[in-house]
């Protein structure tokens, strides 16, 4: 019995929420008829939307008017001016000695004496070592070695008591005056390589400082197996605290040009293969120009064709742009 009771009082909770579901899929039915129809289930008691003069579709409301009420995009502007262009190329070196040559005894045998160690100054005509030419039975005078450069003693691979011939060199010496950066430039740049080409090199060893340089020597021919191409460079000035070895960073001005119009590289925008640059006007709005470009570099870009020098071009909010935009200047 409790059985049968429970079944109609879970029947009767059904039929009840089947019919409050049916009721809300009725009234929303109807609601959309009547909207499709022009009508609407809110109360008919309001206004028609009205503009900024009180008028029916003025511009304040999306009107004929709406365009001319469209609020100006905030930007900053460059003007176009005349300024010099250096491109750069920046590869690292080596400083080397340029002149370095090894010291050789005259005649064979065993080596009794060594004068001078690395980092000692050697001179053109200084005896630098001793060797005995002396054989079993036999007695000779010992043979001076003899410098033929004037430099700085850069290795002494030989010991006293050291059996030498004359082939064997006692010293190399370098010449500490002719110090040089060697570099290897990339075949795609090997065309625009020329003596002549000023540089600047900067030190690890001395941060900050700047060390002008200019290409003095430049290889006929690249390395077949790397495709670079050898450089060397001389220093403008002689300063005491580069030595051989040192690794160097060079940027090389592989272009220039003077007296050109200019404008900052986060101007240009491209589209499609084309650049182009917003100008604005006296009249506040932003003007879309195709522009051609010429020389340029990582902060500059030259302008040949497009603007004017003293044009404003926008180099900040420009792709929020559209030709003839209102726009509003930023300090």
């Amino acid at each position: 019995m409790k059985n049968t009771k429970a079944s109609k009082a879970i029947t009767v909770i059904i039929i009840f929420v089947m019919i409050i579901i049916a009721g809300l899929i009725f009234f929303t039915y109807r609601n959309r008829i009547l909207l499709a129809d022009g009508g609407s289930a809110a109360p008919a008691a309001q206004s028609p939307p009205r503009g900024a003069q009180g008028t029916p579709g003025g511009a304040g409301q999306g009107g004929p008017g709406m365009a001319a009420g469209r609020n100006a995009t905030a930007v900053r502007v460059a003007p176009v001016s005349r300024g010099t262009i250096e491109k750069y190329l920046v590869v690292n070196g080596d400083v080397i000695m340029r002149t370095q040559v090894s010291i050789f005894p005259t005649v064979g045998g065993k080596l009794t004496e060594i004068r001078l160690q690395p980092g000692d100054t050697v001179w053109k005509g200084q005896t630098v070592a001793m060797v005995d030419p002396s054989r079993p039975g036999e007695v000779y005078s010992q043979s001076p070695v003899v410098s033929t450069i004037t430099g700085t003693i850069l290795q002494a691979p030989v010991n006293p008591g050291d059996t030498v011939s004359v082939q064997t060199p006692i010293y190399l010496v370098g010449d500490p005056h002719s110090l040089v950066v060697e570099t290897f430039i990339p075949e795609r740049f090997a065309t625009v390589i020329r003596r002549g080409l000023e540089a600047q090199t900067t030190f690890e060893a001395m941060s900050g400082e700047i060390f002008p340089a200019s290409v003095d020597e430049v290889s006929p021919m690249l390395d077949p197996a790397s495709r670079t191409l050898k450089i060397r460079l001389r220093f403008n000035r002689e300063d005491p605290r580069i030595k051989a070895g040192m690794f160097v960073t060079l940027s090389l001005v592989t272009e220039s040009a003077t007296d050109i119009l200019v404008i900052p590289r986060e101007a240009v925008i491209n589209t499609y293969g084309s650049w182009i640059v917003f100008v604005v006007g006296e009249d506040n709005r932003a003007e879309r120009r195709e522009i051609t470009l010429g020389l340029e570099n990582e902060t500059l870009v030259e302008v040949t064709s497009g603007a004017v020098l003293g044009e404003k071009v926008v180099i900040a909010g420009q792709n929020f742009l559209t030709d003839k935009d209102p726009v509003r200047i930023l300090d």
